[in-house]
């Protein structure tokens, strides 16, 4: 048996895309080992959607380089959007990999390594409307929980996005197809389904003729065994009344929305190719919070985007100030070979740039603060993520904090519990990002 061993980096979509290759790779006979640098064949499944992403990927890549130049490693084999995005380059400037597969041959991922363990380099590519989007999986999430991707690619160009030409156009799966791999992760023991898309909220629109993201949350509320549904990348345009009422109504739905709004400034969002402006976004926020009481938004933006003035800067600043989000994280603008913001005129330093994300991220710290200190006395139902021996406490997450990227609560118990339990906690005090409790007897 061959031993394959993977390193995925990126967002949730690509996540599920390893776990689809993993799986196929178990069902022909492979062995997969924990760590890649211990396998024959290292699979690399790189994101490639920023500079840091990218240089993150590049780094992944010449460390198991030298472990195959020491003659632990047999092949390296280059998966992902970084794959799908440089291609040839990748061979070219890498010549310790073996192949290079884009995501539309990620199907053929077996018969890929043989070739390229019998003769290098291979270059797989096909239309990236062959990337399996259904099938099964072996989960690389705890047991208790599972992101389930509902679409595919995306038709919103935003200027500074590379994810159309990587990913290819918006497409969704069908709704049944959808629900049922929701009954499967059930029946496996998944509690919390993580819906993720490049465009959420506008799920159906091309196989139903109108964006039916309420209707599917509804179906999935049926799935037995299900306790959370949560909603992350949601359009602002995309958001309405009837999947506010779905979210206000369903227990199961995690009071919970992730909408990347970028900015506030109408002149920089319209640069971006999107729409919107202070005042509107506002209104949007201040409708969602009277629409679904007590939800946790978490929302991203953008600095030093060409053309960003000391102006527009200030309105994000106050616009930060004023919506009080929850979660918040502040990224500085990364130029992107083919994006139209590539070369846009009037480019800000790296200098700037920097220096305005550290304003708004000690902004948002401020009010992370508050908003911690203010959930002290707060009883909530948290699911346990496990245990922490050295501290002797448990530790999970509230509806209120997404996996991987929002805090955790830590608490004390007089009971025993295992991961995937739901238990109530009384918050009594905080540490950094992170609350503090104990469980209710």
């Amino acid at each position: 048996m061959i031993k394959v061993g993977m390193v995925s980096l990126g967002c949730p979509k690509n996540q599920i895309d390893a776990e689809l290759l993993l799986h196929t790779l178990v069902q022909n006979g492979f062995a997969l080992v924990e760590e890649a640098g211990m396998a024959e064949v290292a699979i690399v499944n790189t994101c490639g959607f920023i500079k840091d992403a990218k240089e993150e990927s590049i780094a992944e890549i010449l460390e198991l380089a030298q472990l195959k130049k020491e003659g632990k490693i047999k092949a390296i084999i280059v998966t992902g959007c970084m794959a799908e995005r440089y291609r040839q380059e990748l061979l070219d400037e890498l010549p310790e990999v073996d192949a290079v597969v884009g995501i539309g041959k990620n199907n053929h991922i077996v018969n890929i390594i043989h070739e390229a363990m019998e003769k290098s380099p291979v270059l797989a590519v096909g239309p990236k409307e062959d990337l399996p989007l259904n099938g099964p999986r072996l989960l690389t999430t705890p047991p208790y929980m599972a992101y389930l991707k509902i679409s595919e690619g995306c038709d919103n160009r935003c200027s500074y996005c590379a994810i159309p030409s990587i990913r290819g156009g918006f497409r969704s799966r069908p709704m049944e197809e959808i629900v049922k791999e929701a009954e499967i992760l059930a029946k496996k023991g998944v509690k919390e389904l993580v819906l993720v898309a490049q465009d959420t909220t506008r799920y159906g629109a091309d196989i139903y003729e109108k964006a039916i993201l309420p209707d599917l949350c509804k179906k999935l509320c049926i799935v037995d065994g299900v306790e959370w549904i949560r909603l992350l990348y949601c359009y602002p345009q995309g958001i309405d009344d009837e999947l506010l009422q779905v979210m206000a109504a369903q227990p199961k739905m995690a009071k919970y929305m992730d909408i990347p709004l970028q900015h506030c400034s109408k002149e920089v969002l319209k640069r971006m190719n999107r729409q919107g402006d202070e005042e509107s976004l506002s209104a949007l926020m201040e409708h969602i919070r009277n629409a679904v009481p007590g939800i946790t938004l978490r929302t991203t933006v953008m600095v030093g985007f060409p053309g960003e003035t000391e102006k527009d800067f200030t309105a994000l600043s106050r616009f930060v100030n004023a919506m009080k989000f929850d979660r918040l994280g502040c990224f500085a603008f990364s130029p992107e070979e083919g994006t139209p913001a590539f070369d846009m005129a009037d480019q800000l330093s790296d200098e700037v740039k920097e220096y305005r994300q550290r304003i708004i991220m000690e902004q948002q710290m401020e009010i992370m603060q508050q908003k911690l200190e203010a959930q002290q006395g707060q009883t909530m139902t948290v699911l346990v993520e496990g245990f922490d021996k050295y501290a002797g406490v448990f530790f999970g997450r509230s509806q209120s904090d997404a996996p991987e990227i929002d805090g955790k609560i830590f608490f004390t118990s007089g009971k025993t519990h295992k991961t995937g339990d739901f238990v109530t906690v009384t918050i009594t005090d905080m540490m950094d990002y992170d609350l503090l409790g104990e469980e209710q007897p």
